[in-house]
């Protein structure tokens, strides 16, 4: 078993908490392998961010830190839209922040399209947990990591005073349709 993920953004959307969310609650909690690496610009917000995750079943299913064919892509932000799509196969679930990125762009993949930042900011109060928000999704469409592994995974990841807001935000994730 080895699932690719890659999630693009800008800086300040919290791409890169993502990815170290994904990667530990996979390693930590549910007993799988993973590695997750991250890109960013100079930029302390605004600019590119991408984070790359690699789960595997076995440390033998891990042969290279960066996705090269992502199962499961999330687009936060266009950046480089098009250079990113090219690394999709037919069937990888592209997961996109409909505030931001065009729908368009994904037909012929199984997309999961919501305004998540608009609904962390309506729901939550914060459009800062977009990112939770979306962590929730993948879980509820993937079934690769449960609620509850996210959720202690937050824990040890952000500041006391977040836990609230974020917990929220996965469990509104894990609520969307799939």
């Amino acid at each position: 078993m080895k699932v690719e993920i890659l999630i693009i953004g800008r800086g300040g959307q919290g791409v890169l908490l993502l990815g170290r969310l994904l990667g530990l609650a996979a390693s930590k909690y549910a007993g799988l392998y993973a590695v997750a690496t991250e890109t960013y610009a100079a930029e302390t917000r605004g600019g590119e961010s991408r984070a790359d995750v690699v789960i595997g079943g076995s440390m033998s299913d891990i042969d290279y830190v960066k996705v090269q064919s992502p199962d499961i892509a999330v687009f936060m932000y266009p950046f480089n839209i098009e250079k990113y799509r090219q690394l999709l196969k037919p069937e990888s679930r592209v997961f996109i922040d409909e505030e931001y990125v065009k729908p368009d762009f994904f037909k012929g993949f199984k997309l999961y399209s919501q305004r998540y930042s608009g609904l962390a900011e309506s729901t939550v109060g914060s459009s800062r947990v977009a990112n939770m928000v979306i962590a929730g999704h993948i879980a509820r469409a993937t079934g690769i990591l449960s609620l509850e592994d996210l959720k202690k995974t937050v824990i040890d990841l952000t500041p006391e005073r977040w836990h609230q807001a974020n917990i929220k935000a996965l469990e509104l994730g894990f609520s969307l349709p799939v």
